[in-house]
């Protein structure tokens, strides 16, 4: 478990050989940023962007956020236009997003012991550039990395097609259940059990995310034991 953090996960798992990491909310608290710059965006038409709308888009892709806070919120803008302002704030906030406690030194003890590990994130690959250039130690300890905007991903989270991805791209191939995601939203709690994968809840901050509510997460068959 990430020290200082909350986890939920079942009592029965089977033997873990390949691990798969979501990446905002789980690895940086970019979600965090990600409101902030919604907020912005809604405040600068005079529209409110509540906590409630916030819990409403935990886990979703940039166009289902950007989807969902105009209907909610009755922008006088387009979609593609929303999505292009979050995205010009996203260049300058993502790369200063913080590591959530103790990322870096779970990816670092698996990364000794020769544990595979992928990114497998419903961010686009321009956002997880924009990541992982800044942190170049952090991000290369990652077999591969599979974004939402991968061409062999037709759907986001919570379809399994992520996740799937980012298995096959192993060069040993492991099976589903021999893959344990790291998540903290239901979204990709649902990806992860449609993969048949098993899965870890990591939460944490104010309690207000999907991730902190632990009966979303027993529609599972296969879960797992956290890691010490």
């Amino acid at each position: 478990m990430i020290p200082g953090g909350k986890s939920f996960c079942t009592r029965h798992y089977k033997k873990v050989t390949h691990c798969l990491f979501d990446l905002d909310g789980t690895l940086l608290d970019s979600e965090v940023m990600y409101h902030t710059m919604i907020g912005q965006i809604c405040e600068k038409y005079g529209k409110s962007y509540s906590k409630d709308n916030a819990v409403q888009i935990f886990g979703m892709t940039d166009r289902e956020v950007s989807e969902e806070v105009c209907a909610r919120t009755r922008l006088p803008l387009s979609v593609d236009e929303f999505e292009r302002q979050l995205l010009d704030l996203a260049r300058n906030k993502l790369p200063i997003a913080p590591e959530k406690p103790g990322a870096d030194r779970l990816l670092t003890h698996l990364f000794d012991y020769k544990v595979p590990m992928a990114l497998a994130t419903n961010s686009t690959e321009q956002s997880v550039r924009l990541v992982s250039i800044a942190r170049p130690k952090l991000f290369g300890m990652f077999n591969h990395m599979v974004s939402f905007s991968d061409p062999e991903v037709d759907r986001g989270k919570p379809h399994p097609d992520i996740y799937l991805v980012a298995a096959s791209r192993f060069p040993d191939k492991p099976k589903p259940a021999q893959c344990i995601v790291f998540e903290d939203s239901e979204v990709g709690v649902q990806a992860a059990v449609a993969a048949g994968m098993q899965w870890v809840v990591l939460a944490g901050g104010d309690g207000a995310g999907p991730a902190a509510r632990p009966r979303a997460h027993q529609a599972g068959h296969a879960r797992a034991q956290v890691f010490a």
